[in-house]
């Protein structure tokens, strides 16, 4: 079929390329959460986007799983304490530790039942049919990472914040919310409106210069 984009001129591709960076530039993970509500249009909208991202042979290799329940997101969260609180008793690295210190993070997550939204992303390690029958997915990990790129802009976008949150270990999630064989929890995103008292690290960006190189060929 035909394909069309819109085309921009030079100054108009320069000029939304640097609004939308000044958009995501103002992005922070945020473990804050307002209880206010988020109309479900809206996170559809926002999964829609996330569902247009590429995908290893377009077999879209992701769930999503959109969870307002107070009672479901009360039993993900306990679960999710009580990994996580053997996780950084037990089984984190002293380096591990150290350098999580100055964000503040600890096994207490509020944020789950805190924020009107939780979005569980699952990946698909293969296709399973109804009559159960299997096909191969490709890029799994890539894919659904691009996803949830893609999922948090739009979140960014819409005025919202998120935390990608990866409890660990995450298998508890699959379990909670009943998912089939072929799909492994990928990432925890509680999703809503900031806190008003909410506060992030003061914490710094690497500069372009430690990030990017260019090749460009000769004039």
């Amino acid at each position: 079929m035909p394909y069309r984009p819109a085309r921009y001129s030079p100054p108009e591709a320069l000029a939304r390329a640097e609004a939308f960076r000044d958009l995501m530039a103002g992005r922070r993970s945020v473990r804050f959460f307002s209880s206010e509500p988020v109309p479900r249009p809206t996170i559809e909208r926002l999964l829609a986007t996330a569902a247009a991202a590429p995908s290893g042979a377009n077999k879209q290799p992701w769930t999503f799983v959109a969870v307002s329940d107070p009672a479901v997101k009360g039993r993900i969260r306990e679960a999710a304490e009580r990994e996580e609180k053997r996780f950084y008793a037990q089984l984190a690295p002293g380096e591990w530790l150290r350098d999580l210190a100055p964000l503040g993070t600890d096994w207490v997550k509020a944020h789950i039942t805190d924020a009107p939204w939780v979005i569980v992303v699952f990946a698909q390690d293969y296709g399973l049919a109804p009559d159960g029958s299997k096909s191969k997915h490709y890029y799994v990990n890539e894919s659904v990472g691009i996803a949830v790129g893609l999922l948090v802009a739009a979140v960014r976008n819409a005025g919202l914040t998120a935390l990608t949150h990866t409890p660990a270990p995450m298998e508890f999630l699959k379990r909670e919310l009943g998912r089939p064989a072929n799909e492994r929890a990928y990432v925890l995103m509680p999703v809503g409106y900031a806190a008003p008292d909410a506060r992030v690290p003061d914490i710094h960006r690497k500069p372009l210069s430690e990030t990017v190189v260019w090749v460009e060929g000769g004039q």
